[in-house]
């Protein structure tokens, strides 16, 4: 058997591994890519849509909100194709690169077109690229640490979250500025140079990673095995719960941007646009990432064991939390009184303190549970997860569209609705994660070398 040119195992080491540092340059710079194109989704929708004959073809808010949740769900759907091309086929790292040339064009599509055909093309083959990659990197990462460092995931699971919102709180704030002062070719087009930047940097650190071969009939024979089922089996049910948690998260980047739009803009000394509160999730994030490691999780294990599975249950009741909050702006926005953006921070504080619990806790716990050989599928039934809640929101916001473009669940009804869902979906899932039993999976380490 030909020796490959790359490390296909991780060395003994009591450090980080060498590759770290090209994987959170791409991550940061992808997300920055995602989240800034995401950012100005809506209000690119609903604003600055073009025809082909060159004028003004907007989409009402309740369409706009169908368009970006279907978005966001064939991008969380896809990983699950990801996995099986990168376990069966081409491997984690071959996966990333050649689908990463997908995502760069679909941003190409979308900064030059601005009808909705450019702007169909340019979504579905940023949700391919996106998609498909998405488990590989995030299992790619756990790859890199074998029995010696394994004390290190956790921590750098975190810096790896970490990369993931500094990229998106820098393009969530800029990116709006972008499109509004230069319009959608630049507002897309930085957004487009980043992602390419991104794939030059997995590029450049190739050499760096360890590559776990693909595992062919190897994954077959793992996934379909007594204990392949049951790992995929006892994790779906899980996420199926979780799923609602994402169909409120993803609604910061929808319902509440257009909700922005009548509220008074203007807090801490200048007037925000309605997109620019978003880049409060990511920022809060890495403020609470240490936050909630060094203080809040350690002084909660004082109290109780704080398993995996409880920080998830706790954050899935803080979510609905959040949602109160938006109700109570909408029921002001009602009213006739203008309420502050401010309190849209504070349903965003509340919101990010949920993430902390249920997304990143999710991230590490579907590496550790997966099979050694089913480590991308395992993050693609994870992601699934995300995908389905916003399939649901999706659903949600197409029936209740009126002929007339009015809503069945107009003002704070809308968001009373998903609180009582979410509320709904934590008190059942609890008794559900009570009864799962952990096992914990690991990569095995090469010899050591002299």
């Amino acid at each position: 058997m030909a020796k490959s040119k790359y490390l296909t195992a991780p060395l003994p080491s009591t450090k980080m591994p060498a590759g770290i540092p090209y994987i959170l340059t791409n991550e940061a710079a992808e997300r920055f890519a995602f989240y800034g194109m995401t950012s100005i989704l809506v209000i690119f929708m609903t604003k600055y849509l073009m025809s082909r004959e060159g004028t003004l073809a907007v989409m009402g808010d309740e369409q706009a909100k169908t368009w970006f949740h279907l978005f966001n769900s064939a991008v969380y759907f896809l990983p699950f194709v990801g996995a099986l091309i990168a376990d069966i086929w081409l491997a984690k790292y071959r996966t990333v690169i050649y689908f990463c040339l997908v995502y760069c064009v679909g941003f190409i599509a979308i900064m030059l077109d601005h009808t909705r055909l450019g702007l169909g093309l340019g979504l579905v083959l940023i949700a391919i690229g996106s998609g498909i990659i998405k488990p590989c990197v995030s299992a790619n990462v756990g790859d890199q640490f074998g029995k010696t460092n394994e004390h290190l995931i956790s921590k750098f699971y975190a810096w790896f979250y970490f990369s993931i919102n500094l990229g998106a709180c820098i393009s969530m704030f800029i990116c709006p500025w972008l499109l509004d002062w230069y319009g959608p070719l630049i507002g897309f087009g930085v957004p487009a140079a980043l992602m390419i930047a991104a794939t030059i940097a997995y590029w450049l650190g190739r050499k760096k990673f360890v590559h776990i071969p693909a595992a062919g009939l190897g994954f077959v024979r793992e996934t379909f095995s007594g204990e392949g089922l049951r790992a995929v089996g006892r994790l779906a049910i899980l996420y199926l719960f979780i799923a609602m948690f994402w169909s409120l998260f993803y609604q910061s980047q929808s319902a509440w941007v257009l909700q922005a739009e009548s509220m008074n803009l203007k807090w801490l000394g200048f007037n925000w646009l309605p997109e620019q509160p978003q880049a409060i999730n990511p920022f809060l994030i890495m403020v609470m990432i240490p936050l909630f490691s060094y203080v809040i999780y350690p002084a909660m294990n004082k109290v109780f064991a704080l398993t995996a599975l409880r920080k998830i249950s706790i954050g899935m009741l803080v979510t609905a939390l959040s949602f109160v909050v938006s109700a109570w702006i909408e029921m002001q926005i009602v009213a006739g009184l203008k309420p502050s953006i401010a309190w849209q921070a504070l349903a965003y504080v509340i919101l990010t303190a949920a993430e902390v619990m249920v997304s990143i806790t999710c991230l590490e716990f579907s590496y550790t549970q997966a099979p050694k050989k089913m480590k991308s599928l395992i993050q693609a039934v994870f992601l699934l997860s995300i995908s389905v809640g916003n399939a649901f929101t999706a659903a949600v916001n197409a029936f209740i569209q009126n002929e007339d473009g009015s809503s069945k669940l107009a003002g704070a009804s809308y968001y009373w609705f998903f609180v009582i869902a979410m509320l709904v979906t934590a008190v059942l899932f609890i008794p559900v994660a009570a009864r799962y039993k952990v096992k914990d999976y690991i990569q095995d380490e090469a010899a050591s070398q002299a």
